[in-house]
């Protein structure tokens, strides 16, 4: 099984639908039974789907107000 640091090292390439076969049954397996990396995976697809949006639909001239909410978030502050 994966440890945790393996998953997180491969979170993005299980996001972006690029292991093997092999890999993703692992990162599965992992899921399945560590919250925390589950936790982690979830927010990062939120993240990246977040930051995929704003990208689309703005000028890139400001932030999304949506991406500096997350960021603010995950740092811990109000």
């Amino acid at each position: 099984m994966l440890s945790c640091r393996e998953l997180s090292e491969t979170a993005t390439d299980y996001l972006e639908g690029t292991l093997t076969l092999r890999q993703r049954v692992g990162v599965k397996m992992h899921l399945l039974m560590c919250k925390h990396c589950r936790a982690y995976v979830d927010q990062l697809a939120k993240t990246v789907a977040l930051l995929k949006s704003a990208q689309a639909g703005q000028d890139n001239s400001e932030p999304d107000p949506r991406v500096i909410e997350v960021f603010r978030n995950a740092a811990g502050k109000p």
